[in-house]
């Protein structure tokens, strides 16, 4: 192997956090069109327009997700058990919401009633809304730690409620999360579109960046007040075999915030989030809605490199038998499982992000009312 263990569990933390970004920045745009949906389209061929700005590549931008999810399962694979477990309900409520999408872009204007086609707008405005919402929650929770612990056999035991989860502080991440995309998805139309549906994509963008930078500002004060954060306190091997009991941990206010005083380079990943979401802010009401897009990405890798490095190396800290929290050291793949995926991982990363760029340029320009009425039938 070219790389030593440690530094494969490092790298597989970084290509993680790759994937998660990268699907929140692609198809997380779908998901804020969609949550957009009823409100910038005023009328069914406003609508349309709004749809047919991400129609064309939705299903696409859906590798980002399956791949992130493949690559959790693969690298992580004890944190995709406990997670899976422990979060069930919800990641199920994420999969019921994200079955509205295929069949409401398909199948939304293949018949010309008003009620139908109303009812598959609210059905993609679920598609979009509730899957970042979850995420959000999800990640708040992981933030505040998880109840679960391991037997001697490492069988893993959830002892929390879906109830639970839905916590005053996780709701709060699920409103940074949901505000972040809605935000992008905003941008993002604004730079597809023209006339009114230009100008309310616009006010949508200023008012949910203004909500994502107020809701992240107040999530970071809470977890500095809070009882919030782990610490390791014992030596803790990267080189050796994955086993998530052979450490001691502490639950500890203000560890969160530990590799920020420790490495204070790291502060420039909170900063993106500041710096991206008001330079979008400022770049989409001047109408330069291009520059706005990027910097709105770069807010949306602030926001979650803010999160992953405040809890490195934990990956899923557990609030009831906090030894048992899994880290980037003990929850892994072998040493060869993570070699051979990394190098797959150079071959077909660049190929998904050369043909998504093709196709990007292809189906570049604005989408406008007169499109729709030119394409009636092959338009979604």
């Amino acid at each position: 192997m070219i790389f030593d263990y440690p530094t494969l569990k490092f790298i597989w933390w970084l290509l993680v956090g790759v994937l998660l970004v990268g699907f929140a920045i692609m198809d997380g745009h779908d998901m804020g069109v969609g949550t957009l949906l009823p409100f910038v389209g005023k009328n069914d061929e406003e609508r349309r327009v709004v749809i047919n700005t991400v129609g064309p590549h939705w299903d696409g931008n859906q590798v980002w997700f399956i791949t992130g999810g493949g690559a959790i399962f693969a690298a992580w694979p004890l944190v995709y058990a406990t997670a899976f477990s422990g979060f069930y309900w919800a990641m199920l409520a994420v999969l019921w919401a994200l079955f509205f999408r295929p069949v409401g872009f398909d199948y939304r204007s293949k018949i010309h009633n008003a009620t139908w086609r109303s009812t598959w707008d609210w059905g993609l405005f679920v598609g979009g809304a509730v899957p970042p919402l979850i995420f959000g929650v999800a990640f708040g929770n992981l933030l505040q730690g998880v109840p679960f612990h391991f037997d001697n056999n490492l069988v893993s035991s959830y002892t929390g409620s879906f109830w639970a989860l839905l916590n005053p502080f996780a709701l709060l991440a699920g409103v940074v999360s949901t505000a972040m995309i809605t935000f992008h998805g905003a941008v993002y139309l604004a730079h597809r579109t023209e006339g009114d549906i230009h100008r309310r994509a616009r006010a949508a963008a200023l008012i949910f960046g203004a909500l994502m930078l107020a809701g992240f500002t107040a999530a970071g004060v809470w977890l500095s007040q809070g009882n919030f954060g782990y610490a390791i306190t014992s030596v803790v091997d990267a080189a050796a075999q994955p086993d998530p009991l052979a450490k001691t941990v502490v639950q500890q206010s203000g560890a969160w915030f530990a590799n920020y005083r420790t490495m204070p380079l790291t502060l420039i990943v909170p900063a993106m989030a500041y710096l991206g979401a008001a330079m979008a802010m400022l770049m989409v009401a001047r109408g330069r809605t291009l520059i706005a897009f990027v910097a709105s990405s770069l807010a949306i890798v602030g926001v979650i490199g803010t999160a992953g490095v405040s809890m490195f190396p934990f990956l899923m800290p557990s609030s009831t038998m906090p030894a048992a929290s899994l880290t980037v050291w003990d929850s892994v793949s072998s040493h060869r499982t993570l070699g051979i995926m990394f190098w797959a991982t150079i071959l077909f990363m660049p190929l998904i992000i050369i043909y998504t760029s093709w196709a990007y340029k292809v189906m570049s320009g604005k989408v406008t009312t007169a499109y729709i009425r030119e394409n009636e039938h092959s338009a979604y």
